[in-house]
């Protein structure tokens, strides 16, 4: 028996895991520990060979790509002769005859209702908190905090007001919130920045009052959803517009918007983070069973609805709990309740990690998405059973996003291994519902196939630069060198690729059924450019789109009012499918690249690799605003790290930089990432020892780019981490 596990069903538990299935997760959902372990058990010896099998599949054909590569010697591509390749390979299959998918029991906020979707690392209770209560954020927030709003002419964010506001800038905020109501909720006549008054008729109609007492109602009066009362008094209108809701919050007293706006209007509420994906994979540092026990206890917390984050504001100690649902009265009389939080639904890591936290008898790691299925879904009985205060899936089913999926077997073996959960935690069958990351070149040109693999289960499919770019370079990595990074956002690959999983998607049935997602804006600070480039997504029929906060899920939400998706989804129906032989022209460089050129690319990459990093390795921050070498703050993650360490390799393989080069740029990147941390205590300098984990990790992941199957970063990543935890015991 390895030290510090513990000897259940013919495994060996990691004290933490064990502790925590015993005490905390097990408790309360009939479900046997002894029992549970023995099932991980079984799973992992039915799964395990098969799952092995896979990633040889996937070794085996990038051996053979690279190899046709090679042999052809920089030569053009002949489409027909590339595409005939894959299909003899395999890495091609056929697709099928036409079909819809079936998935049964889900979630509105899956199935019907576009809007915002944000992303959190689990393993951050504050974040993960955050995350479920960002279903409703307030506009007036949102625009007076971030540069929607500009400060010139005295509209400054500090102001001498209560608590540092700037009725200047409120005040612009506040037209700003009611010309958007204007667009998206118009009275018959006149304008909201008019209304003195808001009231109910003698029918319960919504009546907006203008000026001195011209009276108005809701240009589609089917708009009004509900409304609260105080002391008989409006204190909340509720509005529906595409499915989202906009609440009007009424208080004259309030002492900074309210106070001002001439009908009393103290906020805007919109319905914006509609779900959620709590994260167990790209934006988490979790290399342990301590790690992985903290992440499993914090999504086991939110399925019972307990889940609180202690933090201190302004000097004062604070708790944030889960927010409640929030109730109306109707229009048509009674009450009637509307969700409090986002539909959460849990990322589990990819089929090529293993995890030392269960050991075989033999001493063995697992696959790690084994365990977190099996956890994750142990945790989600609490929801079932109903036995917390608050309710995730109201139509009894769990949701587990699935990243790292090369093509229909390995979706299939995803779908055969919920099935088995289900059985062992006695769920019924399609309990366990699967959002597939299109974020793999062959799972892009098999998306077909790859959803009728999971088509009684699937909720989601979605798109994403950073990911689907890296495994772009490394299954081309023979075939020439890569354009630069901001040169391969502009190809029409990657414009087909966007097209294609929404063509799919609409033609496999999913409108209804799933969401079809777009990628992360990465810029969490700059939303004014968000908002001018990000309605494009629902424009592009795509029925949620990732946000990196909750500030950026309000501002994003209001694209969903100004675009009906549903309909859009109907319009798109109708096009011609996007070109299979576009997603597969590979983004090679067509030009000789001055000097300046490739020495601006590399210190970007190796400044943000290095950034990026550093806090990984060092203080184990799976996910953060890193500045870029101009301070502009970017969310970064293992998705950015993978296309910015694979392309320095590309780089490298065909000449366009040498490795002494690289070194060289390195240490100079190290020194400019050193002084943009130099506020952090917790941070350890890399100019101060060049040998160290941090710095070593950084150089390890674009000199060994080539080895690292599909181009991943974690083994280098977890082996640094772990060098690091125990250094420092």
């Amino acid at each position: 028996m390895s030290p510090g596990y513990v000897g259940v069903a013919g495994l060996q538990v990691a004290q933490p895991l064990f502790d925590l299935i015993k005490d905390e997760i097990a408790p309360g959902t009939g479900v046997d520990p002894d029992s549970f372990w023995s099932s991980i058990g079984e799973i992992s010896r039915k799964l395990e060979p098969k799952n092995k099998k896979l990633l040889e599949k996937r070794d085996s054909l990038q051996r053979e790509i690279d190899a046709w590569h090679k042999e052809r010697d920089s030569k053009p591509i002949s489409m027909e002769e590339y595409k005939s390749f894959l299909y003899e390979i395999g890495y091609l299959i056929p697709e099928g005859p036409d079909f819809k998918v079936n998935t049964l029991n889900v979630d509105r906020e899956l199935a019907e209702i576009a809007g915002p979707q944000l992303v959190v690392p689990l393993t951050i209770e504050r974040f993960a908190t955050n995350a479920a209560n960002a279903r409703w954020g307030s506009l007036y927030d949102a625009l007076y905090g971030f540069d929607m709003i500009p400060e010139d002419r005295g509209a400054g964010k500090k102001g001498d007001g209560p608590g540092g506001y700037n009725s200047r800038r409120g005040a612009r905020v506040i037209a700003y919130a009611k010309k958007f109501l204007d667009d998206v909720v118009a009275l018959e006549n006149g304008s909201h920045a008019l209304v003195t008054r808001y009231k109910l008729d003698e029918n319960k109609a919504l009546v907006a009052v203008i000026g001195d007492g011209d009276e108005t109602y809701l240009a589609d009066r089917s708009q009004f959803a509900g409304f609260t009362e105080t002391n008989g008094e409006l204190a909340g209108v509720l509005l529906r517009n595409n499915g989202l809701h906009i609440e009007i919050q009424i208080d004259r007293d309030d002492e900074t918007a309210g106070r001002y706006d001439s009908a009393g209007v103290k906020g805007i509420l919109l319905e914006a983070a509609v779900t959620t994906i709590q994260d167990l994979e790209d934006s988490v540092s979790a290399v342990d069973a301590d790690d992985k026990a903290n992440a499993y206890r914090n999504w086991h917390k939110i399925m019972k609805g307990t889940l609180e984050a202690a933090f201190t504001k302004n000097g004062r100690e604070m708790v944030r709990a889960l927010n409640p649902d929030r109730t109306y009265l109707s229009p048509e009389g009674g009450e009637y309740t509307l969700p409090g939080r986002s539909l959460l639904l849990n990322r589990n890591v990819g089929i090529h990690l293993y995890t030392d936290a269960v050991l075989t008898e033999d001493g063995k790691p697992i696959p790690e998405g084994f365990l977190d299925a099996m956890v994750a879904s142990l945790a989600a009985v609490h929801d079932l059973k109903r036995n917390g205060p608050l309710v995730n899936s109201r139509t009894g089913s769990v949701y587990f996003v699935k990243p790292k999926l090369h093509g229909p077997e390995e979706v299939a073996a995803t779908v055969e291994l919920f099935g088995d959960v289900e059985k062992a935690l006695g769920l019924d069958e399609n309990t366990i519902k699967i959002g597939i990351m299109d974020e793999e070149r062959r799972t892009t040109v098999n998306l077909k196939e790859c959803i009728r693999a999971a088509e009684e289960r699937i909720v989601f499919i979605n798109t994403g630069f950073l990911d689907r770019t890296g495994d772009e370079i490394h299954t081309s990595m023979y075939a020439g060198a890569m354009l630069r990074k901001e040169e391969i956002k502009q190809q029409q690959w990657l414009r087909a690729y966007e097209d294609w999983n929404v063509d799919i998607g609409i033609e496999c049935g999913l409108p209804g059924h799933a969401q079809i997602g777009k990628g992360m804006w990465v810029m969490p600070d700059n939303l004014k450019a968000m908002y001018g480039a990000k309605i494009a997504h629902p424009q592009a029929g795509a029925n949620t789109a990732w946000v990196p906060s909750p500030s950026a899920a309000t501002i994003h939400a209001m694209h969903y009012h100004y675009v009906d998706v549903e309909g859009r989804q109907k319009e798109l129906a109708g096009r011609d499918r996007a070109s299979l032989e576009d997603i597969l022209t590979i983004p090679l460089l067509d030009r000789e690249l001055t000097t300046e050129e490739i020495q601006t690319e590399l210190r970007n990459n190796a400044q943000g690799i290095l950034g990026y990093v550093s806090r990984w390795v060092g203080q184990g921050v799976g996910c953060s605003k890193v500045p870029d070498i101009e301070g502009t703050n970017l969310m970064e993650d293992l998705a950015t790290l993978r296309i910015s360490s694979q392309h320095i390799a590309n780089w490298l393989e065909w000449d366009i930089v040498a490795e002494s080069q690289v070194g060289e740029t390195f240490r100079e990147m190290a020194a400019v990432v050193d002084g943009q941390n130099a506020h952090d205590e917790n941070y350890s300098p890399m100019t101060d020892n060049f040998a160290g984990d941090e710095f070593r990790a950084a150089l390890e992941i674009v000199s060994n780019g080539l080895d690292l199957p599909n181009g991943y970063t974690e083994s280098v990543l977890r082996a640094h981490r772990l060098a690091v935890k125990k250094a420092r015991g």
